[in-house]
């Protein structure tokens, strides 16, 4: 049975009807937005959509800055019915051409330093009506009509939003596309309010007084939660950095706006212990949080013991939207993804389909909630891989722990046999940035000249710090079984990542593969694998 529910007016008007329209919602360069001025803006930017001729479960793909104008771009695209889809700033016009053509979209908008982006990817279009650019220059796109987004806000706003269902469309995210194709992933108006209530409520413990600054940007799923629907949800505030990430910029925002929850990855956490920043200038964060990619224990104790606030590791998925396994404030067990969130379950299942129930073995794992999508647009045979009933089948490789928390052991393509052994990729990675000269460290498999895998590991130097290959696998060596450590160590000045973020392995697989020659195991190494 569906009901009347709209995520844009869950998000702002709902705000002001409660009595909090004084109260910030979004910081932005320019200034702040209330929620009295946000709700106006969505309205206002939803009456000129209407007013180009978006219809309801139409897309509006936004490539566009994290500032006030995509945060209102996106409620607003959602307040009239229709299908908001933010698009990364990281494409190239070739892949961000590929997006708008696979998502029919009709409108296109910009910010101006993406526009020879937004205009190439628009001309291509046979389904694109408008392209639109913030800022004062309008576009120049033969045969579409261009717009700047001023010309959006002349219409008379909207007094209520478009009568949308729980079940109705809302937002579309592209996946990272680590291997193939991005997909577009089919979120609904309740899956939105179903993360608010579960992670941001349940886990964070959010209320109107946290403020939000998130490292992962809105364009993907664990930004936009970050950033837009878990402080929003509560009455809360999010600051919006349109800048790359970087520490120092990041940690004066902290301080500047009294930051209480701060969202990254390990790709951001790393860098920021190097950079010895003040510990006074993280006093307002009450937790920061990472997801995209494993946490190492590392550091994790590195920013508690530098910084004084625990991270919260956990996993989540552009298909889940956010979180649904996580550790939680003041019981973290750390090089774990913490616990299930409450409104999910989880399992492990073996290949041949049946469901692991005791701790101690890995297996493939599977998520059920009310948040997953209800399928990728136009991708019948990967969704029938993936989604079974009410499952999806994550493609990660996970083992329960017998505290009742479950750790990654990394994609089911990245998980290494070695003599005959599982190794873990995750687990050669955290000893390895023990190592105090590595602030990265990625580890594939290669087969060897009998094809055989062997661990690979390829990583980044700390500012100031040279590498000793053999001298790293003999630390190795000296806190892992010696089957698992990396036969050979790669330094590279910096490591592949989708515009998301994350670790392209695959990229690193081929790499290895065309200039890597692995030693053949010795028969010394091969009965120490099998003692």
């Amino acid at each position: 049975m569906t009901e009347l529910f709209n995520a844009a007016a869950y998000l702002s008007e709902r705000r002001v009807d409660a009595g909090g329209g004084e109260r910030i919602a979004l910081r932005h360069p320019r200034g702040t937005h209330t929620y009295f001025q946000l709700t106006a803006e969505v309205r206002r930017i939803a009456a000129g959509l209407v007013g180009i001729g978006v219809r309801p479960e139409e897309r509006v793909l936004l490539c566009m800055a994290d500032d006030v104008e995509l945060a209102t771009g996106i409620l607003a695209a959602m307040y009239v019915g229709a299908v908001a889809v933010p698009a990364s700033t990281m494409l190239t016009a070739r892949e961000l051409a590929a997006l708008v053509v696979d998502s029919r979209a009709r409108v296109i908008v910009g910010s101006p330093q993406f526009a020879d982006a937004v205009t190439t990817a628009a001309a291509g279009a046979p389904d694109l009506r408008h392209v639109v650019l913030t800022g004062d220059t309008a576009p120049d796109v033969p045969g579409k009509t261009c717009l700047t987004w001023d010309d959006l806000r002349t219409a008379d706003p909207l007094t209520a939003p478009y009568a949308t269902w729980d079940e109705s469309p809302a937002l579309w995210l592209y996946t990272s596309g680590t291997t193939g194709k991005p997909k577009g992933a089919m979120h609904r108006h309740v899956d939105i309010r179903h993360v608010c209530e579960t992670y941001a409520a349940q886990v964070l413990g959010m209320g109107p007084d946290d403020v939000c600054l998130s490292v992962a940007k809105l364009f993907f799923a664990y930004g936009i939660g970050n950033s837009l629907f878990f402080p929003l949800s509560v009455g809360g505030s999010s600051v919006l950095e349109p800048s790359r990430p970087n520490p120092a910029l990041y940690a004066q925002r902290v301080a500047e706006h009294g930051v209480t929850l701060f969202f990254g990855g390990p790709s951001f956490w790393g860098p920021l212990m190097a950079a010895d920043l003040p510990p006074e200038t993280f006093s307002t964060v009450r937790n920061g949080v990472s997801a995209g990619e494993a946490l190492p224990p590392r550091m994790f104790h590195g920013v508690r013991d530098q910084y004084g606030f625990e991270i919260l590791d956990g996993i989540g998925s552009t298909e889940a939207l956010h979180i649904f396994i996580s550790n939680v404030p003041g019981k973290v067990v750390p090089g774990s993804s913490g616990f299930p969130v409450p409104g999910y379950e989880v399992q492990l299942r073996r290949p041949d389909g049946s469901v692991i129930e005791g701790a101690g073995e890995p297996g493939m794992l599977y998520v059920a909630g009310e948040s997953l999508c209800t399928g990728y647009w136009c991708r019948t045979s990967v969704n029938r891989a993936v989604f079974h009933g009410e499952w999806m089948r994550t493609g990660d490789q996970y083992v329960r722990n017998d505290d009742g928390s479950w750790t990654c052991l990394g994609r089911a393509d990245d998980v290494l046999k070695v003599g005959g052994i599982w190794v873990s990729p995750s687990e050669v990675e955290a000893r390895l940035l023990e190592h105090p000269a590595l602030a990265e460290a990625v580890v594939v498999g290669v087969p060897d000249e009998d094809g055989l895998d062997k661990p690979v590991a390829y990583v980044v130097a700390r500012p100031g710090e040279t590498v000793d290959p053999d001298e790293v696998v003999a630390f190795c060596r000296a806190g892992l079984a010696a089957f698992k450590r990396p036969r050979l160590v790669v330094q590279v000045d910096e490591l592949p990542r989708t515009a998301t973020g994350k670790i392209q392995r695959y990229r690193l697989r081929e790499r290895a593969a065309a200039t890597v020659t692995p030693p053949t195991a010795t028969a010394d190494e091969v009965a120490e694998a099998k003692a």
